[in-house]
C-alpha cells in the first residue's frame, strides 16, 4: 500500500456521521471548513494535513472549500435533517453533506 493509500484509508476510517449540533463547537473555535459535494472529502483532508497550498488554494478561490461563516452555520440550524459527515485533521474539522441514501 502506498503512503496517500495509507492515509486515505486511515482517515476514511476516522471520519464519521454528524450532526450540525455536534459541529457547533468547533463552528464556534473557528475550526471548521465545509467541504463542496464535487470533492472527496478525505482527500481535501489530505491536502490540508500536507499543506499543498495549490490545491487547498484553488479549491478556496472556487468556493469548493470554505471555512464555515454565520450564513453557512445559519442555513445549517435552519436544516438539521441534512446528513453530514466530518473528519478531524487537527487543528481542523473538515464537514460535507452525505449524498442521499437510495
Amino acid at each position: 500500500m502506498t503512503d496517500h493509500a495509507t492515509r486515505y484509508a486511515t482517515l476514511l476510517g476516522q471520519t464519521a456521521a454528524i450532526g450540525w449540533e455536534e459541529l457547533q463547537p468547533h463552528f464556534a473555535r473557528g475550526v471548521l471548513l465545509e467541504v463542496a459535494p464535487e470533492l472527496d472529502l478525505i482527500e481535501a483532508a489530505i491536502a490540508v494535513t500536507q499543506d499543498d497550498a495549490a490545491r487547498v488554494g484553488q479549491w478556496l478561490q472556487q468556493g469548493q472549500l470554505a471555512k464555515v461563516d454565520e450564513a453557512r452555520a445559519r442555513r445549517r440550524l435552519e436544516a438539521p435533517e441534512v446528513a453530514l459527515w466530518a473528519v478531524v485533521v487537527a487543528p481542523w474539522v473538515l464537514m460535507q453533506e452525505r449524498p442521499a441514501e437510495r
